[in-house]
């Protein structure tokens, strides 16, 4: 009586044990962010797109493939030349996503790793066509608007693969070496002219303010010479006294002056 109990109980416990694997694998999750195309090996791949959540499917005829729908970045670096021929290195910095409805066709005509077979392509396309429009000059001085220019242009190009440009960026521009000597000889020449303008103006500025000082002293000579000749000798007596007077002052404030008295003799005692 034990051993058909639990036989039965075998039984049973095989049953749910493969009725359970028959409903797991009719399950399927979704996660947040990401949605799923459903192919199925009788009619290819359904035109609905799944939301997030859990789902049912048929075990073997249908397989779910999950898309990441989240903005994602990518780097693009791209080698080309500018308007005057210069090599130009530009990283381009892109913030990405696929349209949700266009999955389905997205996964029918490029596949999941759509951003790989895309994405590099049509950015070198669209860099190398807008750098071409400025020259090496132009692209430091205006990059704001090259960096727009491309933007407008590669979410354009993008929309036609079903792709969604959040954010597109000019992260890293660099010019050729021979351009960036000739730049560095640019600015140390104009630093050279520079100086040299400098050091002229300063040249005339002391040939101005030489001419002045000789004006001044000419000016007081002819106003001197012109007391001289109206008031005589009086003011070089007066002069004279003044200069004698100050130079009487200064001795007086020294500790080494001794004023003796004029017509006597005085017997300085001093140490043999």
């Amino acid at each position: 009586m034990a051993a058909k109990v639990f036989e039965g109980l075998g039984k049973l416990g095989l049953g749910l044990a493969v009725v359970g694997g028959v409903v797991n694998s009719a399950l399927y999750n979704v996660d947040a962010g990401h949605r799923a195309v459903i192919f199925d090996r009788f009619r290819g791949v359904q035109d609905t797109v799944v939301g997030e959540g859990t789902h049912f499917l048929i075990p073997w005829v249908q397989k779910p493939i999950i898309f990441d729908c989240r903005s994602r970045p990518r780097n693009i670096p791209v080698i080309t030349g500018s308007k005057d021929l210069q090599n130009v290195n530009i990283t381009l910095r892109i913030l990405f996503r696929p349209v949700t409805a266009q999955l389905p066709r997205i996964f029918t005509s490029i596949g999941e790793d759509y951003d790989e077979r895309v994405l590099p392509s049509i950015t070198t396309e669209i860099l190398k066509s807008v750098v071409a429009r400025f020259d090496a000059g132009e692209l430091i001085t205006q990059r704001e608007l090259v960096s727009r220019q491309v933007s407008e242009d590669l979410t354009e190009r993008a929309a036609t693969f079903g792709l969604i440009l959040d954010d597109v960026s000019l992260t890293h521009l660099t010019f050729g070496k021979e351009f960036t000597e000739a730049v560095e000889m640019k600015q140390v020449a104009q630093q050279e002219a520079e100086r040299a303008r400098f050091i002229v103006e300063k040249a005339e500025q002391q040939k101005k303010a030489a001419v002045i000082s000789a004006e001044g002293d000419s000016k007081a000579a002819e106003l001197i010479a012109n007391s001289l000749a109206t008031a005589g000798d009086g003011l070089i007596e007066l002069r004279k006294l003044e200069a004698a007077e100050d130079i009487a002052y200064q001795l007086s404030r020294s500790r080494n002056i001794t004023y003796l008295p004029s017509g006597q003799s005085v017997l300085l005692q001093l140490p043999q």
